[in-house]
């Protein structure tokens, strides 16, 4: 099992690390997100291989009340509609993945002029969610906490000053 105080990577890194389709491909993500690594790419397929995986295996075992678990719960994370199946479950991609995470959440909310400038409000402690500071950009957003995502007071009053010169 492993020390319970021991880190464990949370990624798979590729197969084949010279494939120029896939390197192209996350180059666009990376810049698409404002990613620093590409590490957070592989983390985001990672999560996704995950929830594929359990819901291959749910649609092989026909288990309603395990299914419908997985189904509330990517609906808790805003990741499929209400009245989705497995179906749509299996059709998600790593870019839902990414759109989930704080960093995108805020700059899409138009909080940081851009991915990057989202990346660094968060990690100098800027953005509170639920009243809370997070300093993580990978931070998975809810539902819920999605409309209290907001900047720190002593932030706002900066970009009003930057705005009025």
């Amino acid at each position: 099992m492993g020390h319970p105080k021991k880190q464990r990577k949370k990624y798979e890194s590729p197969l084949k690390p010279y494939d120029k389709d896939r390197i192209e491909r996350e180059k666009r993500i990376k810049k698409e997100f404002g990613l620093r690594k590409k590490r957070d790419i592989w983390r985001a397929v990672s999560v996704l291989r995950t929830i594929r995986r359990r819901a291959r295996a749910l649609q092989a075992k026909k288990d309603k009340i395990k299914e419908k678990e997985l189904l509330d719960h990517l609906y808790k994370l805003n990741l499929i509609r209400k009245d989705s199946t497995i179906d749509d479950v299996l059709g998600l991609s790593v870019e839902d993945i990414l759109n989930r995470r704080l960093q995108t959440i805020v700059y899409k909310k138009g909080l940081a002029r851009t991915a990057k400038h989202a990346r660094q409000l968060i990690v100098h402690n800027h953005v509170l969610v639920n009243n809370r500071k997070i300093a993580y950009p990978s931070y998975f957003v809810t539902k819920e906490e999605e409309n209290n995502i907001k900047l720190d007071s002593k932030m706002l009053k900066e970009i009003k000053s930057e705005v009025k010169e």
